[in-house]
């Protein structure tokens, strides 16, 4: 098995070598050239010895892509097999240890869907790999290779950076114990390309109407507060009546509801914390509501199902798709209010930092990430506008 150093070593003065190398081959399939990545790996079979095996992966074909795209193609899985090779720890904590030290003595402070996610890493990814490996040992060239093996598999840029910021948060805690005396350098790390976004589904305004004019309570009124305020669904199922103050004329956001434990926490982030003002007409319609369809419920939840609980996500979703079935408006989910209510005040002429403010991101770069699209279609508007005044003053 080839080291790091090694592979770039074999790449560079050899087409192909025993351990690993490009080539070119004919596709018997489809009678074309295709440069073949050729490397070994070991492999444990199931005595428990070590068999070195030969693969070969196809990196394209020799019309399309060049010697050295084919050989930055094959990195990724030569550093997979890097990886692989790493010594297991003989001595000191490993990744595991430390793990279970983490789940019993940090977790339980973590919010629930923090924990979700963390775990979820943890068993798909970084555990299967790093599991044995000595705390010491991870270091950045050794979370490169980590990172290069994901990229492999085909996982995302937005992936890899998920699974990045759990096996550093570990490590951050690992080092404030004094496990280790540093943190892999985070911003050294390359990371795959970004793919093509796809773009967010989400309501026009008039569907938003239809929508609320062709449901039942209380999920006309639900609807009305998730696209006229552009809040959570979690935020909009958490909220309690005394949340709305129709004196100063806003609602409070102040806790969010866990859709798997179904239990109250605080809001995504600080500043998700926020009062945010009720337009007059929704005002109206949430004086109605309470007045005529309010479900009594202990908790004195403002929306609550038939028994006086929480309303359940999956089961409002549910609800939203059959009504846009019945509208033969395309399927969407609940997110796609809140995507709305941004999307049309950006339209509308709104600041990108009034609508972060009403969206209650924490950056307003974040804003003009996610609707950039809407501000680009703003801008040409404005363009246009712009030439149409110029080119009358010159006639």
């Amino acid at each position: 098995m080839l080291s790091f150093r090694q592979h770039r070593a074999t790449w560079a003065w050899s087409n192909l070598c025993h351990e690993g190398g490009i080539r070119e081959a004919e596709s018997s399939a489809e009678k074309r050239k295709v440069w073949v990545g050729i490397f070994r790996e070991d492999r444990v079979r199931t005595d428990g010895t070590i068999h070195r095996a030969r693969r070969s992966v196809v990196l394209g074909s020799v019309k399309h892509v060049s010697k050295l795209q084919a050989i930055e193609a094959l990195w990724p899985y030569l550093d997979a097999v890097n990886l692989v090779a790493i010594p297991k720890a003989k001595a000191g904590r490993t990744l595991k240890n430390f793990v279970e030290e983490w789940k019993h003595n940090v977790a339980p402070t973590l919010k629930p869907s923090t924990v979700r996610a963390a775990e979820s890493h943890l068993r798909t990814h970084i555990l299967p790999t790093m599991d044995e490996m000595s705390l010491t040992a991870i270091n950045t060239r050794n979370v490169q290779a980590f990172i290069s093996a994901l990229t492999a598999k085909g996982r995302t840029r937005k992936s890899c950076d998920n699974v990045l910021q759990t096996l550093s948060g570990l490590l951050r805690t690992a080092k404030a114990w004094r496990y280790i005396p540093a943190v892999f350098d985070r911003s050294a790390l390359s990371l795959p390309r970004e793919g093509e976004k796809k773009e967010e589904r989400f309501f026009a305004a008039e569907q938003v109407r239809q929508i609320i004019n062709a449901s039942e309570e209380p999920y006309s009124t639900l609807w009305a507060v998730l696209g006229l305020t552009g809040c959570r669904a979690g935020e909009v199922f958490a909220l309690e009546r005394t949340d709305i103050d129709f004196e100063k004329r806003v609602i409070r956001i102040r806790r969010k509801l866990d859709a798997a434990t179904r239990q109250m926490h605080a809001p995504k982030s600080r500043s998700s914390s926020a009062d945010l003002p009720i337009p007059d007409a929704l005002a109206e319609r949430l004086r109605t509501f309470l007045a005529q369809h309010w479900r009594e419920n202990e908790a004195d939840l403002l929306f609550c199902n038939k028994v006086g609980k929480p309303m359940v996500r999956n089961k409002v979703a549910l609800k939203l798709q059959a009504t846009l079935k019945d509208l033969g408006i395309e399927r969407a989910a609940l997110h796609a209010f809140r995507h709305m209510a941004s999307s049309e005040l950006i339209e509308n002429g709104v600041a990108p930092s009034v609508v972060q403010r009403q969206m209650r991101h924490s950056d307003a770069r974040i804003t003009l990430q996610k609707y950039a699209h809407v501000i680009g279609d703003a801008l040409r508007r404005a363009v246009d506008t712009l030439a149409g005044l110029v080119l009358e003053l010159t006639r």
